[in-house]
């Protein structure tokens, strides 16, 4: 049986990258994000059907939910749709950044788990199961200074999905989240300085083999693929030049002399 999944925030960045993974796993794939260009580009290079929608809209939400529905259901729902803004102190931050953050990375989130968990459950067969896999970040888990909004925004995202485990618990419905660290996009820095290119450039200098949006992907349809009776609840992800948010080495990596051995 071919899976069907539908990937939120798929014009750009992981959402793209996991559009064209599930693709060349054979999956059928349904790509949402509000760019219709990128869409039409993505859908012509993979195959992926898509939907134009502002899942900050419930009327879009429900439309996309209709069109899943008409055009064959869903068995994984990837939320990756998301996004910050600013590194400001909690005193200095932009309030219209705070709920625009929480919009995108909480609201939009439930918005659209509501709206495909009846087909989610539709889905499943005898020994199967159901996913909702969702890209949070290292800041819905581990503070830093500048990241108030953003952090927390994906905490909460990060708490409504432990919930969401504990109210689907007896179901063939797995709740997963994915929490990448410092991850090269190319418009993830760049929203999130307001198109200031140079500093978000900055975030990524010297810093040896950042993650890609491919690296993401690729463990997220590990997860989705892993056999029915296990669950990756939590897999987080990081350069191995990051040990944190607010630690990243900058340079080659290499041994230290004083625990070299020899």
């Amino acid at each position: 049986m071919i899976r069907r999944a539908v990937v939120t925030g798929a014009s750009s960045g992981i959402g793209e990258a996991t559009v064209v993974a599930l693709r060349a796993a054979g999956w059928d794939v349904v790509g949402v994000a509000r760019r219709r260009d990128r869409l039409e580009a993505l859908a012509e290079r993979t195959g992926a059907r898509y939907f134009v929608a502002d899942l900050t809209v419930q009327s879009e939400v429900d439309a996309l939910a209709a069109y899943v529905e008409e055009t064959g259901g869903v068995n994984t729902l990837v939320n990756n749709a998301g996004g910050a803004r600013g590194l400001d102190s909690i005193e200095n931050g932009d309030v219209d950044d705070w709920a625009w953050m929480y919009e995108v990375n909480v609201v939009a989130v439930k918005r659209v788990i509501s709206a495909l968990l009846p087909q989610l459950r539709e889905s499943v067969r005898d020994g199967d199961v159901a996913d909702i896999i969702t890209v949070t970040s290292i800041a819905g888990h581990t503070a830093y200074e500048g990241g108030g909004g953003y952090n927390a925004a994906k905490f909460a995202a990060a708490a409504m999905l432990e919930v969401l485990r504990l109210e689907v618990s007896g179901e063939p419905i797995r709740v997963l989240e994915i929490a990448p660290g410092m991850v090269y996009t190319e418009e993830f820095s760049l929203n999130r300085f307001g198109g200031d290119r140079e500093r978000a450039e900055s975030v990524y200098a010297n810093v040896p083999d950042p993650l890609v949006a491919d690296d993401v992907a690729r463990v997220i349809v590990s997860m989705v693929e892993q056999p029915p009776h296990v669950s990756l609840d939590l897999v987080v992800i990081k350069p191995v030049a990051q040990s944190a948010p607010h630690k990243v080495h900058r340079g080659a990596l290499h041994v230290r002399p004083e625990n070299h051995r020899g």
